[in-house]
Formats: structure tokens, C-alpha cells, sequence
């Protein structure tokens, strides 16, 4: 019994243009471990593409993929640190307000206690990726390695936790009157 042939043009396409892609990929990106990881994002959409015959300039169509693929990643960091900042601003403002002033303690009391409903919302992967990120102050690639998932993956949990957060927090905010 013969044993089929392997898809010559799926496997040669990424072994020939890898290291060509993975080097265009660490310039663009602060890191190499992102970058490899985008870099088996292109080939593994590469390999799912069920036209590939049809692809006349494979080098062209994969670099195109991993520009459209940087173009995301920068687009989710751009929200991810904008929320970040307006949190962060949010966070020296309470600071500032609360040291003396009772009442104002009370509602970062309240607030935090909203914070709690809110989290306990998300998915547990979100809130897991979310807690390590924030709280435990471990990088992508760490909490992609102890949760088992590419960082990509970790980047798109803390990207919607924080939206979600942002979001029912922000909703909540004219509902809840302290008592």
C-alpha cells in the first residue's frame, strides 16, 4: 500500500520562506518570542488555506499574511495601552483624593468590590490570563507557557478582559448610588 503523497507545496513553502519570515517578523516586534509565534500564526493560516495551488507568488501571499497579522497586533496594543493609561490615570487621581477623605475611601471601597462582580464575570481563561498579567506582574510569554496557549492567545484574553471591565465598569457607574 503506497502511503499519500505529503503536501509538497504546503511543507516546501514553509521551510523555505520560515526564516525569511520570522526575520521580518522580530524586526517589527520589541519580542522574539511574539514574533516566532506570529511566525507559526502565517504558516499555520498558510497550511488551513485551501486554495494554495491557486497562490501564484507564495512568498508575496505569506508576507502579505504576517503584515496583516502585525498590523492586528499593534492595532490590539494600541487599545490594550490606552485603556491601561486611562486606568492608570483613573488610579492616580483615586490615590490623590482618598488620603484624607473618608467618603471617598468608602466609594474605592465600592469600587473595588464592583471590580470583583466584574471579574468574576469573565471566563476563568480571561480572568486566569487577566489576574497573572496584572497582579502577578508575569509577562506574555510566561502566562502563555503556564496556561498552555501561544501568546497571541494570552495578548487576546487580556485585551477583552480589560474591555469587558472597562466596559461594565463604566456602565455601572452612574447605576450604583452609595447608601
Amino acid at each position: 500500500m503506497q502511503r499519500p503523497k505529503p503536501d509538497s507545496l504546503g511543507h516546501d513553502t514553509c521551510r523555505g520562506f520560515y526564516a525569511d519570515i520570522l526575520h521580518f517578523l522580530r524586526k517589527r516586534m520589541d519580542n522574539a518570542s511574539d514574533a516566532a509565534d506570529m511566525t507559526q500564526d502565517v504558516f499555520a493560516q498558510w497550511l488551513g488555506y485551501r486554495d494554495r495551488s491557486r497562490v501564484e507568488q507564495p512568498r508575496a501571499f505569506l508576507f502579505q499574511v504576517a503584515r496583516n497579522l502585525l498590523n492586528d497586533h499593534w492595532r490590539r496594543q494600541r487599545v490594550r495601552h490606552a485603556v491601561l493609561d486611562e486606568q492608570s490615570q483613573a488610579d492616580d487621581v483615586t490615590t490623590l483624593d482618598t488620603r484624607n477623605d473618608p467618603l471617598n475611601h468608602a466609594q474605592q471601597q465600592q469600587r473595588l468590590e464592583q471590580l470583583k462582580r466584574v471579574l468574576a464575570e469573565l471566563s476563568p481563561r480571561r480572568r486566569e490570563a487577566l489576574m497573572l498579567h496584572r497582579f502577578e506582574g508575569l509577562t506574555q510569554a510566561q502566562i502563555g507557557e503556564r496556561m498552555g496557549i501561544s501568546v497571541s492567545m494570552v495578548e487576546k484574553h487580556i485585551a477583552a478582559a480589560l474591555l469587558h471591565c472597562k466596559q461594565r465598569l463604566d456602565s455601572d457607574d452612574g447605576m450604583e448610588q452609595p447608601e
